[in-house]
């Protein structure tokens, strides 16, 4: 054995003897490692035990492999890297500025089973046969995904999606050249206005960092009440509950879906409601209860903001075979005031594509729409005719056409 391993198997007996929890207790695990590394220093000096070389390299070793998680921690802590993913023990990969990259890391399939482990404790959340998917949250934010045999081939399939947003405001996105000022100053507007908006976008395009930049312009009196598969979303608001659903349990029993959260969310006084993802029939209870006069946001995954339109007037019949087409579309000409939609260029770059504007009048099952800004060039510009919700901005005390402006 190492000099490494026998440190790391010394400081792992202290902890267990001293009762100390290496994830919520990582000062007190620290000055474990220090005096460990220490003693093990002196004892090397006198030719005990093997040489222990880089004093500090050891220290953070040890102590990512006892507190943190292991060789994947560095990656974790690279504020550079976004995504880490594990297609199987000897493949280890990173996506950086948006470019995937396999790593020099390797585990043995025991030891990615044991990291794993180590990653649900703090979540709750189990991974078994009968449960071969887990999604979960670290305790920084980052999403955790795992699949396992038979579902997958022969390895267990780890993926890590770290929360690295860069902006909580939409000044920021401007800063960043996600979002043009006077895109910026329409949509600031239109959150102050209630109105309703659609977040759409493919996977990794930046919809959960543009819900929390708009929500960031919901009033400082107003209550939010957000719903997600798992905690992602993180506001800046000082009156926010946040719900997250909850797998069954060994028995099958007790499982929240994010349908019935919605409607729970409708229970709690809300004066908006944030669904993190719709996916599924959930999005029927989101359009009913945004029908009833509660301004909301949410998120879709869709190719344009058009196909987002169509999604969300699809997705609501999964409901039942009693849900129509001819009550989804009206339903959703009647809510849906904006939609959003987020891109990401092939250098990783994240930016707003489109602001789709949705009518209410509906003709032969298609919603009337005006894109109210476009990518044009590379440039998202402003169209001149479109006008869109004027009596909910009217109502704000915001004009339409001074917002579409150059100035």
């Amino acid at each position: 054995m190492d000099a490494l391993a026998l440190v790391e198997d010394e400081v792992r007996e202290l902890i267990r003897r001293k009762g100390l929890d290496p994830l919520r207790q990582g000062p007190e695990v620290r000055e474990l490692v220090d005096a460990a590394v220490n003693d093990y220093g002196e004892r090397s000096l006198l030719g005990a035990v093997p040489a222990l070389a880089q004093g500090e390299d050891a220290r953070r070793h040890v102590f990512n492999a006892v507190a943190g998680f292991g060789a994947l921690q560095p990656f974790l802590d690279d504020p550079d890297i976004e995504e880490i993913w594990i297609n199987a023990p000897n493949q280890v990969f990173v996506a950086r500025h948006g470019e995937s990259e396999l790593t020099g890391v390797t585990f043995t399939a025991q030891q990615v089973r044991d990291l794993v482990e180590r990653m649900l404790k703090s979540s709750g959340r189990r991974l078994d046969l009968s449960s071969p998917f887990v999604d979960a949250a670290l305790p920084d934010g980052s999403r955790l995904h795992v699949v396992i045999p038979d579902i997958t081939q022969n390895h267990w399939a780890v993926n890590i999606r770290k929360f690295t947003a860069r902006a909580s405001r939409l000044d920021h996105l401007v800063e960043l050249g996600s979002l043009t000022p006077q895109a910026a100053r329409f949509l600031g507007a239109a959150v102050s206005s209630g109105l309703n908006i659609l977040v759409s976008g493919a996977t990794q395009a930046g919809k959960t960092t543009m819900l929390n930049c708009l929500a960031a312009g919901i009033g400082s009196r107003e209550r939010v009440v957000t719903v997600e598969e798992i905690f992602e979303l993180r506001l800046p608001l000082r009156d926010v509950v946040g719900l997250q659903c909850r797998q069954p349990n060994l028995e099958g029993a007790g499982e929240i879906p994010l349908r019935r959260l919605v409607k729970e969310a409708l229970r709690m006084r809300p004066d908006r409601l944030i669904v993190g993802e719709v996916r599924e029939a959930e999005s029927l209870d989101m359009l009913i209860a945004l029908n009833s006069g509660l301004p909301g946001m949410a998120s879709v995954h869709a190719n344009s903001a058009h196909d987002a339109v169509v999604k969300i007037c699809t997705l609501p019949l999964l409901a039942g075979e009693n849900i129509t087409a001819a009550f989804v579309v009206p339903t959703v000409a009647a809510c849906i005031d904006l939609v959003v939609h987020c891109v990401r260029a092939p250098n990783g770059k994240r930016s707003v594509g489109q602001i789709l504007a949705l009518g209410r009048r509906v003709e032969n099952g298609i919603i009337e729409s005006a894109m109210v800004f476009s990518t044009v060039n590379g440039i998202l510009s402003a169209s001149e005719t479109a006008m869109p919700a004027p009596e909910k901005f009217a109502a704000a005390g915001y004009s339409v056409a001074t917002l579409m402006g150059d100035s």
